[in-house]
C-alpha cells in the first residue's frame, strides 16, 4: 500500500493579537482569536468564518503545541469544522523575525498539522471520511497553510 497526499485547499487564516495566559505548569500559555480568512483550492473554497482560536502551548525549547479550532462556510454554503493539531518550532533567530511580522519563508522552520473536516452538509460528506495534514507558516496576522488529503 503507497499513501499518497492531495491538494485540498490552501487557508489565509486571520488572526487577532493573542491573550497571554502565561506560564502554566506545561509551559507559556496564549489563546490566538481567529477572525476570519480566505480558502482556495482545488476541492473546497470558501471564508473562513471569524469564530474559534488556536490554544498554543509553547514547551521548552521553543516547541509550539498547536491546538486550533474554527469553522469555514463554503462558496455553497456549507459549514466545514476544522480541528488542527501541530507543532511549530523554529531557531530563536527565526522566531524573533516570525515575531516581528517578517514574511519567513516555511522552509526555514517546521510547521505541521494533522486536521479533521467534518460538516452535515451532503456535498462534503467526503470531508467526514478523510484525514489531512497541512504545512505551512504565520506571516504577520496571518498563518497560512497548504492543506492535503491523505489518500
Amino acid at each position: 500500500m503507497t499513501i499518497a497526499l492531495a491538494h485540498v485547499c490552501d487557508l489565509v487564516v486571520e488572526l487577532s493579537p493573542p491573550l497571554e495566559m502565561g506560564i502554566s505548569p506545561v509551559g507559556v500559555r496564549r489563546i490566538i482569536p481567529i477572525v476570519g480568512g480566505k480558502v482556495s483550492g482545488p476541492l473546497l473554497s470558501g471564508r473562513i468564518l471569524p469564530v474559534g482560536a488556536d490554544w498554543q502551548t509553547v514547551l521548552k525549547g521553543g516547541i509550539a503545541d498547536l491546538d486550533a479550532r474554527y469553522a469555514i462556510e463554503t462558496g455553497d454554503g456549507a459549514i466545514v469544522e476544522v480541528v488542527s493539531q501541530g507543532v511549530r518550532h523554529a531557531s530563536e533567530q527565526v522566531h524573533a523575525r516570525i515575531a516581528s511580522g517578517e514574511d519567513v519563508a516555511s522552509s526555514e522552520y517546521y510547521m505541521r498539522t494533522a486536521i479533521r473536516l467534518e460538516s452535515g452538509h451532503p456535498a462534503y460528506e467526503w470531508v467526514n471520511r478523510s484525514l489531512f495534514l497541512a504545512e505551512g507558516g504565520k506571516v504577520a496576522n496571518t498563518v497560512r497553510l497548504q492543506v492535503y488529503r491523505v489518500d
